[in-house]
């Protein structure tokens, strides 16, 4: 309830009745809106209202109270089996190594307590003082971070810390975020070091001068306004329905790494050629330094997971160009999802003249290529490795109730992705949101495709009619001005440039439905520029324009398509991007006991039986349409999500609603393997 000193001091400023009548025209509104979902999620005590409609104080308090309560999501008691694992005293979340493709000895994890604070936005200065803790790397909103406030448009957040920092000659200091949503500044000993903008991929800002032996202090200010054109994904202000609880601020790791001053920055590998004698690598080094007067080398070593070197090669470094090396692999060992072998990959930088090494980086790849083939009835069809694979798998969204965007722990994110495999899937589609850079790395050890979204972005007004597979279609260019697109494809750039590296990526998705989709035929062509030894899927059951390789419908519950041959079988793949989506109810496992809550089709099944037997038809569905000409089909979804219902297991990860033999029984007429 709200102080009665400031209930009485706001009372002898105004009239009683004017106050009343403000409160119950407020009330008023908010019990019509509850008919929908404002008073339940904003947890307005509406009972007390009605039960002292008289009453000056119950009205007042109601209306003081709103301002408190829409700062705040909805509080769930739902946790996961890591939550209680990840709030113990002493520990450390999210300590395992950040960037497991390209991978230094020495590193130091910045996750932790820090102090937070949120201003005006108008306010550029660091606060004087902090509001309390917050648990980096877990967004203000969520459970895990000890706050669960939101930040609204109007609003900066901001963090401290302390480091201690022992600073070595001749060595650069690099402060890293993995991300950080949306739009970030960072200052260190009150020296400016950066600003990013973009929530959902890595970025690093060089603190060498800012930083001094001993302790250092850090500052770090975030602005998110979850709307406009900033992408986004499922992030929304007032969640509801398909869209979920944002998160703001720092979600993923932040580290410290010390390097020489020339290093090697990132590196690309990409198979070219892939035979049963031979395969070829090509991996492209990319070096950030000064120049120098004295020449340097680059040599790389190969090894198979035994250890044994299979190739090496040396090249001299140019600053000023990337240089592409190729290495012959003999007898290589394909990655597949059956088979997910991967070679561990030595870069190392040497001064030319003396031999000395002057950086080391450790990575690994998988030798595969992507193709498509016709199957005797002239349907194109993916290949992996030559061979014809259909691609099944989840819509995974990629939420938590204790961590939104993030979630608890690296060992709760392999669960997801084991349990996928452990059913008979091979493939995910990541969907619009970028995981942190070990998901894909648990990919690709444990053997799952994955198609991955770019995050979507725009508001539902500004989308163009959606018209899925029909010709003629539209776009949103209007509603785009050249600043929102531009943003929109520098996150998509650095999204392929981050993940580029891992064998399990094989379809990227531009756009989703017709969300935000605009300028659809620029941003596929420069799709399938920017990267030639990938599938694009120009929009996953959007509006369908005549570029990339894919055509994909969604449909619910069973899986359906438009045959079009005239259209669509000339040049695409076809696919069902999305079906399914038959939610269950798991009493005492869902985010919130409300008539909210729902799945696709004709109500929620009351029993598991029927459960099966829902899941069952939508497989038969499918089987019919892989014999039509379908290649790939996308279940909803990998676990329920808030209000949806729809996962093959609950949000907390506690109850698998169909077990991983059920599904690999139904799963079998679908016939996944890759065939020769």
């Amino acid at each position: 309830m709200v102080d009665r000193r400031w209930r009485d001091a706001i009372a002898g400023k105004c009239s009683r009745d004017v106050i009343r009548v403000a409160c119950v025209a407020v009330a008023a509104v908010l019990l019509v809106l509850g008919q929908l979902k404002a008073i339940e999620y904003l947890e307005i005590d509406v009972a007390a209202l009605r039960a002292d409609r008289g009453s000056f104080s119950a009205y007042f308090d109601a209306f003081m109270s709103l301002g408190e309560r829409t700062r705040r999501p909805y509080v769930t008691s739902l946790t996961t089996r890591w939550t209680e694992a990840v709030t113990a005293d002493g520990v450390v979340p999210w300590d395992e190594y950040p960037r497991p493709g390209l991978r230094r000895e020495q590193w130091t994890n910045l996750n932790g307590k820090w102090d937070y604070a949120v201003t005006p936005l108008a306010q550029q200065a660091p606060p004087t003082a902090w509001t309390g803790k917050i648990l980096v790397p877990f967004g203000l909103e969520s459970m895990l971070s000890g706050v669960q406030r939101l930040l609204t448009a109007s609003e900066a957040l901001w963090y401290h810390r302390e480091v201690s920092i022992s600073k070595v000659p001749g060595r650069l200091l690099f402060l890293n975020f993995e991300a950080v949503d949306y739009r970030c500044q960072a200052w260190v000993n009150n020296q400016s070091v950066g600003e990013h903008v973009g929530g959902f991929t890595a970025f690093r800002f060089q603190i060498t001068d800012a930083a001094v032996d001993g302790i250092n202090t850090i500052v770090v200010r975030v602005e998110d306004a979850t709307g406009s054109s900033q992408p986004r994904g499922k992030q929304v202000r007032e969640p509801g329905e398909i869209w979920y609880t944002p998160t703001s601020g720092i979600w993923q790791t932040v580290w410290l790494e010390s390097v020489p001053e020339t290093h090697i920055e990132r590196l690309e590998i990409v198979t070219r050629s892939l035979e049963a004698e031979a395969g070829v690598l090509e991996l492209t080094p990319f070096v950030f330094g000064a120049p120098t007067s004295e020449a340097i080398s680059c040599t790389i070593e190969v090894s198979d997971d035994s250890g044994k070197v299979v190739a090496t090669a040396q090249v001299g470094v140019d600053l000023h160009a990337a240089q592409h090396v190729q290495l012959r692999i003999p007898f290589p060992k394909p990655w597949t999802p059956d088979t997910p072998n991967l070679y561990d990959v030595r870069v190392c930088l040497v001064w030319q003249a003396s031999g000395d090494p002057i950086d080391e980086v450790r990575s690994y790849t998988g030798l595969r290529v992507l193709g498509r083939t016709r199957d005797e009835m002239g349907h194109l069809r993916f290949t992996l490795n030559g061979s014809p694979i259909f691609h099944f798998g989840t819509l995974d969204q990629g939420f938590w109730p204790d961590g939104l965007l993030t979630p608890p722990s690296d060992v709760a994110m392999q669960y997801d992705i084991q349990f996928l495999k452990d059913a008979g899937f091979n493939m995910v589609r990541k969907h619009i949101k970028v995981e942190p850079r070990r998901f894909y790395y648990h990919c690709d050890r444990l053997g799952l495709l994955v198609w991955q979204d770019q995050v979507s972005a725009g508001e539902k007004h500004d989308w163009p009619q959606w018209t899925m597979l029909e010709p003629e279609p539209a776009d949103a260019d209007a509603a785009w001005d050249e600043e929102g697109h531009r943003q929109f494809l520098a996150e998509y750039d650095a999204m392929v440039a981050l993940l580029f590296n891992h064998p399990c990526i094989v379809v990227w998705v531009p756009f989703n439905e017709a969300w935000g989709q605009h300028r659809t035929m620029e941003v596929g062509r420069l799709a399938v520029a920017r990267d030639e030894s990938r599938h694009i899927n120009i929009a996953s059951g959007g509006n369908f324009w005549p570029v990339g390789h894919i055509v994909d419908q969604h449909n619910y519950p069973d899986p359906a398509f438009s045959f079009d041959e005239e259209r669509f079988d000339q040049d695409f793949i076809k696919v069902v991007g999305e079906f399914g989506g038959h939610g269950f109810a798991e009493k005492g496992h869902m985010f919130r006991e409300t008539s909210s809550n729902w799945g696709y089709g004709s109500g929620l099944p009351e029993t598991r039986e029927e459960l099966v037997r829902r899941y069952e038809t939508s497989i038969e569905h499918l089987v019919e349409l892989k014999a039509s000409g379908i290649a790939a089909g996308v279940y909803t979804q990998t676990t329920d999500v808030e209000i949806e219902l729809n996962g093959l297991i609950t949000y907390d990860r506690r109850v698998i609603k169909l077990s991983a033999s059920d599904l690999n029984r139904i799963h079998a007429q679908l016939e996944l393997k890759a065939t020769a």
